[in-house]
């Protein structure tokens, strides 16, 4: 029982420091560029945007503007922005699998 009660107190203190360390997280503008009207009107699906990890980095490019959330695998915001077109990276800080939601497309990216 005390085994149980010392490992629930553990998770959830490895929680509250997660959910500290990744309100830091700041989306940084790789490139950018023009949004043209055509992608303006098509709006956004998943053959128009690219989400991957690389190097410690979650990396989108976006054909225009959106709002991006991360998420923990647990469901916990990691981060909330609207980026520019072009290419924007996130620093994340913990190995694991996020998962990526920009618009109506939803991907798993693991680190």
């Amino acid at each position: 029982m005390k085994k149980l009660i010392t490992s629930a107190i553990l998770v959830l203190a490895s929680i509250s420091f997660a959910s500290q360390a990744v309100a830091q997280m700041q989306w940084r503008e790789v490139s950018s560029e023009m949004q043209s009207s055509s992608n303006a009107e098509s709006g956004i699906n998943s053959e128009s945007i690219e989400i991957y990890g690389k190097d410690g980095h979650i990396v989108v490019k976006l054909p225009q503007k959106a709002q991006v959330k991360v998420f923990t695998i647990l469901g916990q915001l990691v981060s909330q922005a609207e980026l520019n077109a072009g290419t924007s990276i996130l620093k994340i800080n913990s190995r694991g699998i996020y998962i990526v939601k920009v618009g109506n497309v939803t991907q798993k990216v693991a680190m």
